[in-house]
């Protein structure tokens, strides 16, 4: 699986959660996640708890930490709950050691095939996320261009883009 990903800071929060509402034409999905990552040699593993729900997703990525678009291929497996998550926790946790966690809220918007992630980070504040799931027909190039469009529909600016994952952000 593999998606073009474009990371932001926001600078205004409700003008940013208006514009994906208009382009989404609907209210957002609201997502309380935590997020454990691993220590790994290479990507990043994480588990995501679904705060809400109780169940969560166990994921691999690996992605270069650039500004701008760039390409992440990901594998996940779904759990469905919190016995589960905590047993795998407890396995990772001891075999591979805990690099660091993240707890957000997320407002999840789908605009055509992209996932517009709207994340208020505990201890970080606020970014923006885009996730251009690509066909298996579609170019790298054409996710970029995707990434872009919207990006610019959404009034996100060059200049607030940023690298890395929020638990790189909570590192430094």
């Amino acid at each position: 699986m593999r998606n073009i990903e474009i990371k932001a800071k926001v600078t205004n929060l409700s003008h940013l959660l208006q514009q994906a509402k208009n382009l989404s034409q609907s209210e957002p999905t609201l997502i309380s996640q935590h997020d454990t990552f691993y220590n790994c040699t290479t990507g990043r593993l994480k588990l995501r708890r679904l705060l809400k729900s109780g169940s969560g997703e166990l994921i691999f990525y690996d992605r270069p930490d650039t500004e701008g678009p760039k390409l992440s291929s990901y594998e996940k497996t779904n759990l469905s709950n919190n016995d589960q998550l905590s047993s795998l926790h407890n396995v990772l946790a001891k075999a591979l050691g805990i690099k660091s966690e993240v707890k957000k809220n997320r407002h999840l918007f789908l605009v055509g095939q992209t996932r517009v992630h709207i994340d208020e980070v505990e201890s970080l504040g606020n970014f923006m996320e885009l996730e251009v799931c690509l066909n298996s027909d579609q170019s790298e190039k054409d996710g970029e261009k995707i990434a872009y469009d919207l990006m610019a529909k959404l009034g996100v600016s060059e200049k607030d883009l940023i690298s890395g994952a929020y638990a790189d952000l909570l590192a430094a």
